[in-house]
């Protein structure tokens, strides 16, 4: 489990000046990871690591010969196109690369004059997903999230009773996961109209969007090695956001009995930066269970999951209709909450992923599953926001929305502070509904 050390003091200055501006995402104290170029270029992308509004080229620094030992092999395993090969490397060399990188940036370091060549302004740059996803697992780990959707369908027992004990989850689909600005087309589909007698098949006309964190793998486990929860957090390079669209007439219809398909598989998008689990530290909080719920099974549980297994990751959406396009306005924001909610843990979820021997590798993304908080205006969902559509959203310019419209878009953002620490962010993750493909059916 990732500690404190000298890259967290919330006293360090870069001298990129734009990464000690108090509202940065960016200050020395976070440097995340993402794969970029220049827009235009021609170039081939590459690692590089978020500083202020520049982005450190790691092919550039590799080639500038400013790093020395495990840093630099680190720094060289970054360059390539997509961030796998530095995830595979393992927590020893990602600390000894954040660790070189922080001094390196930091207000009268030696390596300034050869890093600022290696800077890239974020204005100019464009991304692609930051690893090559193998696998792709969405989990459930918000029990408010659960209840709040199962009080629409089992009024009575919203909750059902394997939730408090197993970490659930479902294997999705990894080659439609896109990069923020991702657009993608209204999904169709079959769905049951109400009073129907038989399926429809057309447009969505429920789509919904799901609050997430994606989790990226680092370093894997062997085929039938499981990994232990005391170990679970070293398997884990660093979290995301992640919107994890969901059509949710064709899910109601196709769920049964073996999930969603579908409904899930047209679209999920992740954004650029990729928050290390080691700049995560200082936000870490108590793992706890309310009063009378069982407590997690031996396998998933440890004494540093319950001290520190949390993280207080701070959430947000807004939506942007074409109107609000239109008349120059930004986002509104119709959802705020916290990760730190979360019913399980992200150690968790990857020892229950593996304890019956599946391997994990690098690359391969969890979704934390929809984060809603204890309140309804935290809830991460539409679905939720507007109690299954009967109570739609009214936005600052007068419009409403039950269930997302063509044209509009949505803007996660998180962010962590508290005091005595920088505060940390994660930029944001944007996704545009366009129509639907006219049907060759």
């Amino acid at each position: 489990m990732s500690t404190l050390n000298e890259t967290h003091n919330p006293a360090l200055q870069s001298w990129v000046a734009s990464a000690n501006a108090p509202d940065t995402d960016f200050p020395v104290q976070n440097l995340p990871f993402a794969v970029f170029r220049r827009k235009g270029a021609g170039e081939a992308f590459r690692g590089g690591v978020a500083i202020g509004d520049q982005i450190l080229d790691l092919a550039a620094v590799a080639k500038a010969g400013v790093l020395t030992g495990e840093a630099a092999a680190a720094a060289q395993a970054g360059a390539q196109d997509k961030l796998n090969a530095l995830m595979a490397l393992g927590t020893t060399a990602w600390s000894a690369l954040r660790m070189a990188l922080s001094r390196a940036l930091r207000e009268g370091a030696a390596e300034q004059a050869a890093l600022q060549a290696c800077l890239v302004p974020q204005a100019e740059a464009e991304y692609d997903v930051p690893a090559r996803i193998g696998d792709y697992t969405d989990f459930y780990t918000s029990v408010h999230h659960a209840t709040n959707i199962g009080k629409q369908f089992r009024p009575d027992n919203p909750l059902l009773p394997n939730y408090k004990w197993v970490p659930i989850g479902y294997h999705g689909r990894a080659s439609s996961i896109g990069i923020s600005g991702q657009q993608f087309p209204r999904p169709v589909g079959q769905t049951m109209p109400p009073g129907a007698t038989e399926p429809a098949f057309g447009p969505c006309k429920r789509l919904d969007i799901e609050l997430e964190l994606g989790i990226f793998i680092g370093s894997g486990n062997a085929l039938g090695e499981p990994v232990a929860i005391t170990e679970a957090e070293d398997h884990v390079f660093g979290i995301c956001l992640l919107n994890d669209w969901s059509a949710r007439d064709i899910q109601g219809w196709e769920y049964q009995p073996l999930g969603p398909f579908l409904a899930k598989n047209f679209a999920s998008t992740v954004s650029p930066w990729v928050v290390t689990i080691e700049a995560l530290a200082p936000y870490r909080v108590a793992f706890t269970r309310p009063e009378g719920d069982p407590q997690p099974m031996a396998y998933l549980d440890s004494a540093a999951n319950r001290a520190g297994g949390a993280f207080d990751i701070q959430l947000q959406v807004g939506l942007q209709t074409p109107q609000m396009r239109e008349d120059g306005q930004a986002d509104a924001s119709i959802c705020r909450t916290s990760y730190r909610h979360a019913y399980w843990t992200l150690a968790q979820m990857v020892t229950h992923h593996t304890v019956n021997g599946c391997n994990l590798q690098p690359g391969d993304l969890l979704g934390s599953g929809t984060l809603s908080g204890p309140t309804l205006d935290q809830a991460g969902a539409l679905i939720e926001l507007t109690t299954g559509g009967k109570n739609p959203i009214a936005l600052p310019n007068g419009e409403q929305r039950t269930w997302l419209e063509d044209g509009d878009s949505v803007v996660l953002r998180g962010w962590c502070e508290r005091d005595g620490a920088a505060r940390i962010g994660f930029g944001e993750c944007v996704g545009t509904v366009l129509p639907a493909r006219a049907s060759k059916v």
